[in-house]
């Protein structure tokens, strides 16, 4: 494993454009620090691939950050960190590795009502991560969760369907076991997710539900990620204005207008390149 230093980029990958509401909150909280961001949109969504697959990807992720020289890697996919965080952290155990996972614990501690919704994959759901997890939390808590997958809705999302009338018939669907239900606190459990965040709230007003507080874990991902880079003496204090390092398994064009209309980035603060993406089976 090379030596690292301050000034080496972060790197962040998604199956898509989803992990670009991650990069959001660690560009806000770590200014100056470069960032790499790889999106696999060429594979998107992982959510219905298997698990073999996902930690396939997400090693090959991986190496290619690695190869531009990051000093750490945030896994900004909740699908890829349930099925391949474990198998990444032993490949590379000197390396700061940051994965995403919904944030139940959050949403249990503010919950009045003790009934909390999530919005995430079926992959999620289904991993044993995730149900270890939603298991320990019920027993010391007692609260119940509503667990509900969205399929369709990342490729929504990836096609820039924000707002679409499609997009906001899934989401009323994907919604009304949560909205009709006691559930006071709804839980975003895809990195895709909060780009819809303002059709869910006004769905919820729709339902009379308007007082549902929705939890993203983005800024608690920033906010650790500077305390690991802090602890190793990795976090740059230089003043940079490098442009985010993109790539993509799909098309530049794609990416590009998903950092200009997600993001509101301007040309001038990115770079877009797609890279051929043939792995080699584990």
């Amino acid at each position: 494993m090379p030596s690292f230093a301050p000034p080496a980029p972060i790197g962040i990958f998604d199956s898509g454009v989803g992990g670009l509401s991650v990069l959001r909150h660690i560009r806000e909280q770590l200014p100056h620090e470069a960032l790499c961001y790889f999106a696999d949109s060429g594979y998107a969504p992982y959510g219905d691939k298997s698990e073999q697959e996902i930690m396939q990807r997400t090693l090959f992720a991986a190496q290619h950050l690695l190869a531009q020289g990051v000093k750490a890697i945030v896994v900004a996919c909740n699908t890829a960190t349930a099925a391949a965080i474990a198998l990444l952290r032993a490949h590379y155990p000197e390396l700061i590795i940051i994965g995403v996972e919904p944030g139940l614990k959050p949403a249990a501690s503010l919950s009045a009502s003790a009934c909390v919704g999530v919005l995430a994959t079926s992959s999620t759901l289904a991993s044993a991560k995730y149900q270890l997890l939603c298991a320990q939390i019920q027993q010391s808590t007692q609260v119940q969760f509503i667990h509900q997958a969205c399929p369709g809705l990342v490729n929504q999302i990836e096609q820039g369907e924000l707002h679409s009338a499609a997009t906001i018939a899934l989401l009323k669907t994907c919604l009304q076991p949560i909205l009709s239900s006691a559930a006071d606190v709804l839980v975003l459990g895809c990195t895709h997710y909060p780009f819809v965040e303002d059709c869910i709230r006004s769905i919820a007003e729709q339902e009379n539900k308007g007082g549902i507080q929705i939890i993203d874990t983005g800024l608690a991902i920033a906010q650790q990620l500077q305390r690991l880079l802090t602890q190793r003496q990795l976090l740059n204090t230089e003043i940079t204005n490098q442009p985010i390092a993109c790539t993509t398994s799909g098309t530049a064009a794609k990416l590009a207008f998903a950092l200009t209309e997600l993001l509101q980035l301007e040309p001038r603060q990115f770079t877009v390149r797609e890279i051929g993406c043939n792995v080699t089976p584990m």
